[in-house]
């Protein structure tokens, strides 16, 4: 991976990011490079932390949609957007904490999900992503297989959602944070390998 573009502050954290940076992150594990690099920025980083956009399990995490769907979309949304760096960070710190199982992290990264592995409306939610992404489109196909599931608020919620993380995944483009390894020395990426 390329060097980072903007160094991550150096510990001890300035004041006004160190009690900002305490709400989302335990006090034993060190915070993300994505976070300590954005916080740069300490206006922002500040602004986003204090209005709740930036929390302990992500962004937008306003407790409106189920953990385990909230998290497909996150992970989906970083495999379209190949955003590695996120996807690795999800997948190392809160993944199987909000619910998904180690066979769905991995097979998210896929272009067609395993039927077996994901109920229908969780798979819809990922075409849905994949087209947010892919396309800025969504086909009249894919709203009526959504529309069967959720609500218009819940789609508008999940829209919302995709676009942070597409967000997320052009501040990678910018800093290029170096990998975060909380329990792999191997980073795991949004984009399985190809097939031998």
């Amino acid at each position: 991976m390329p060097s980072q573009r903007v160094a991550s502050l150096a510990p001890p954290l300035p004041p006004g990011v160190a009690a900002p940076m305490a709400r989302l992150i335990p006090p034993d594990l060190p915070p993300p490079t994505l976070f300590t690099a954005f916080a740069r920025n300490e206006g922002l980083f500040t602004f986003l932390v204090e209005t709740g956009l930036i929390g302990p399990t992500g962004l937008l995490d306003r407790r409106v949609l189920p953990r385990d769907l909230r998290e497909c979309i996150v992970l989906r949304t970083c495999v379209a957007a190949g955003n590695d760096y996120e996807f690795n960070l999800h997948v190392q710190t809160i993944s199987e904490r909000m619910g998904l199982s180690p066979a769905q992290i991995d097979d998210v990264r896929r272009p067609v999900p395993d039927a077996a592995l994901w109920p229908q409306p969780m798979r819809a939610a990922m075409r849905l992503v994949d087209g947010l992404v892919a396309r800025l489109a969504v086909p009249d196909d894919v709203f009526a297989q959504c529309r069967a599931h959720f609500d218009e608020a819940t789609l508008i919620e999940m829209t919302q959602l995709v676009a942070m993380y597409v967000g997320v995944a052009m501040q990678t483009a910018l800093i290029r944070p170096a990998f975060d390894t909380y329990r792999s020395t191997t980073p795991v990426l949004a984009r399985p390998p190809a097939a031998a």
